[in-house]
């Protein structure tokens, strides 16, 4: 399977004017918007149904954790350099996104995506990008394109093109918050 460069600049068009996507990650199908646009997560929460947050944001590569992260606990890098399967990190100090997607705590729920399609959508965006699961809240998570609600779909500004077909049953991402201390509590594994 591969992804044309038209299809990833029709996303980042889509992503800029502050529209919302359906698309394949390297987990699950998502939700997804530009995370530092606070009335396009908002409509996530609409299309979600009055999910107000906090969302995990995707990033391509280490380098942008500092950007919206003001102190990377050291243990971040090696559950990083560790992990065999895609892991969320939970950070404390999150900076420069919406505020939908930071919790009450000022944590945020960051994933280093690893999805060549997602990647390029990034890099070309310059930003990171919103994943929620894509179904309304409350309902079972569909591991595949075939599985997400029809009314879910109507409701976004883009459905991506790219693995719709690909019917292997993905899983959520593992989940591990941190505290600044390297405090560390598995949150879903």
């Amino acid at each position: 399977m591969s992804y044309s460069a038209e299809e990833v600049a029709k996303v980042v068009g889509v992503l800029m004017n502050g529209g919302v996507i359906l698309y394949p990650t390297d987990t699950v199908w998502g939700l997804g918007c530009d995370a530092t646009n606070s009335q396009a997560v908002q409509k996530i929460g609409e299309i979600k149904g009055n999910r107000t947050g906090p969302f995990i944001v995707l990033i391509d590569q280490e380098g942008r954790l500092h950007r919206f992260v003001k102190q990377v606990p050291e243990v971040a890098w090696e559950i990083l350099e560790l992990s065999t399967t895609p892991t969320t990190l939970i950070l404390p100090g999150a900076e420069g996104l919406a505020p939908e997607v930071i919790a009450e705590d000022g944590s945020v729920g960051i994933r280093m995506v690893d999805e060549e399609f997602v990647k390029a959508v990034i890099r070309k965006l310059g930003k990171p990008i919103v994943s929620t699961s894509a179904n309304f809240s409350g309902m079972p998570t569909p591991s595949t394109f075939s599985e997400i609600d029809k009314e879910l779909m109507k409701q976004v500004d883009y459905t991506v093109e790219y693995r719709r077909d690909d019917e292997r049953k993905a899983k959520a991402s593992s989940i591990i918050k941190l505290g600044i201390h390297g405090e560390v509590k598995v949150i879903r594994s």
